[in-house]
């Protein structure tokens, strides 16, 4: 049985390590985004450094209704191992610099036993980012009810549209449930010689408005809710947004459930860049914050 924590291994580095003063950061994030579009039963939100997507991620993470959430599922996607399906947390605990986090051990075993997840060894889930840099989020805006629920961390690999269809129809039952809040951990497109990806169609303006160009194109259709749509897009393109598996689960999972007569609608409410390129030599990340309701 699982004992242990996991470190909160990027505090001090991508986040402030002192509470106090991660408390007053991410209030005055939630305090500027408006809530317009809840209460969230998934979001989308990046995962980079708070100082490059703090005010960003606030948008979604402003959409949720804490009260009514009793589970937070985290997907997020790996980036440091080779993985080929969802692997889990094997701790007890997710260390933040406001309190910590108790992962679900009985989800964890309702989801090992459909014999499609693997565990995340300590190292593994320490190294990787994706998952820990909404923990401090969840924390915050769950604090009215820090002892009233538990986390459940999934890394998804690369893994396949068919695989992604499978997952989904095992997170779809989770999903539909209120009590349940999905965290789609993702950055957008990452541009520049550095990421190995410097695509740009000609006539489109300076490079940053042609990756918002770009961007916004896959947001639109995250927000029609049609996976297969999305898939040729990235097909397509070959945007390099990194939480696309993650983003594939959580569409399959919704299209399962509209086949069930759920209706639902998504809304990205936030869309930044770290920096504006202008030259080939540049590059940036994007950052989108959307919320999916139930009607």
């Amino acid at each position: 049985m699982p004992n242990s924590n996991r470190l909160a291994t990027h505090a001090g580095s991508w986040y402030t390590d002192s509470g106090a003063e991660l408390n007053r950061q991410l209030n005055g994030w939630l305090n500027d985004a408006d809530l317009t579009f809840g209460p969230a039963r998934a979001i989308i939100a990046p995962h980079a450094g708070y100082r490059y997507c703090g005010a960003c991620g606030a948008w979604a993470y402003r959409q949720i209704s804490p009260a009514v959430v009793k589970r937070v599922f985290i997907l997020g996607p790996s980036h440091h191992v080779r993985l080929s399906r969802c692997a889990l947390s094997a701790v007890q605990y997710c260390n933040t610099p406001l309190y910590n986090l108790k992962v679900d051990q009985q989800i964890n075993q309702q989801l090992e036993s459909t014999g499609h997840f693997k565990w995340m060894d300590q190292k593994t889930d320490e190294d990787e980012h994706s998952i820990e840099m909404h923990l401090p989020y969840v924390a915050k805006v769950m604090e009215d009810y820090k002892d009233q629920f538990t986390i459940v961390p999934v890394m998804v690999g690369s893994i396949t549209n068919e695989w992604e269809e499978t997952y989904g129809k095992i997170f779809a039952p989770y999903l539909a449930d209120p009590q349940n809040l999905f965290v789609i951990s993702s950055d957008f497109c990452h541009w520049g010689q550095r990421f190995r990806y410097t695509y740009y169609e000609e006539g489109s303006g300076p490079i940053y408005k042609w990756i918002e160009t770009l961007d916004k194109m896959g947001m639109d259709l995250i927000e029609t809710l049609k996976a297969d749509s999305f898939s040729e897009y990235l097909r397509k393109y070959n945007n390099t947004i990194c939480g696309r598996h993650p983003i594939g689960v959580l569409m399959q999972a919704v299209e399962e459930l509209k086949r069930r007569g759920h209706r639902m609608s998504f809304k990205f409410l936030k869309y930044d860049q770290s920096n504006q390129c202008c030259d080939k030599k540049d590059s940036s990340v994007s950052y989108a914050s959307g919320s999916l309701i139930f009607e």
